[in-house]
């Protein structure tokens, strides 16, 4: 896979509406999860998260929180934030505007959240628009992608993209999902353990 694991200044500029990264004057970070709920992936991450007193924001897939209640009103009752992933994990450059809208809506029936995080970052500027005018939803990207969704990299690897790289106000995304898991139970503690070194406070968004 090809991808930055720091978001480019361009993109940024291209899709500048969307929220990228967070003010980085007050020594937060902003921690993702991506993809979830999942009955493995994401109990690990609330048990960690715990461990730490860390918090999250949990960019969820309605199906999987139709499949998972229990899980997704733990991610709750625990302080993290939630939001809206799509129904079914929609690829915006490959789903009308129409359809893709109702995948948001039919999602917002299970998860109560003014955030928005498109799938693989991938939407169009017409969905963006009825995203923001008609649902009244902000847009969430990323500033540091940890690669645990790239079957091509350890998990060493993945932990040392997000510690050589994270900053005040970076918003990083991490997948709490099947495939991502081996990474995560590496990389996470490292990344958890860093951020409490520095000195830095994990916040949702």
């Amino acid at each position: 896979m090809i991808y930055p694991v720091r978001t480019p200044w361009l993109l940024k500029q291209i899709y500048s509406e969307c929220i990228w990264e967070m003010p980085a004057y007050d020594n937060k970070i902003y921690l993702s999860f991506d993809d979830g709920p999942h009955p493995v992936a994401t109990p690990f991450v609330l048990d960690l998260l715990k461990e730490y007193n860390a918090r999250a924001s949990f960019f969820c897939i309605g199906k999987n929180v139709d499949n998972h209640p229990d899980i997704y009103k733990r991610i709750i009752q625990e302080g993290h934030r939630t939001g809206n992933h799509t129904f079914t994990h929609a690829n915006g450059w490959k789903t009308g505007t129409e359809e893709y809208i109702r995948e948001i809506r039919k999602t917002s029936g299970l998860i109560s959240s003014d955030l928005f995080r498109p799938p693989y970052g991938r939407v169009r500027f017409s969905q963006l628009r009825k995203i923001r005018n008609e649902l009244g939803m902000k847009t969430v990207m990323w500033s540091l992608l940890s690669g645990d969704f790239d079957p091509a990299i350890s998990p060493a690897r993945c932990a040392e993209n997000v510690l050589r790289n994270m900053k005040p106000g970076s918003i990083i995304v991490f997948h709490d999902s099947e495939k991502a898991l081996d990474k995560l139970r590496h990389a996470l503690p490292l990344v958890l353990e860093e951020i409490k070194k520095r000195g830095w406070v994990t916040a949702v968004l």
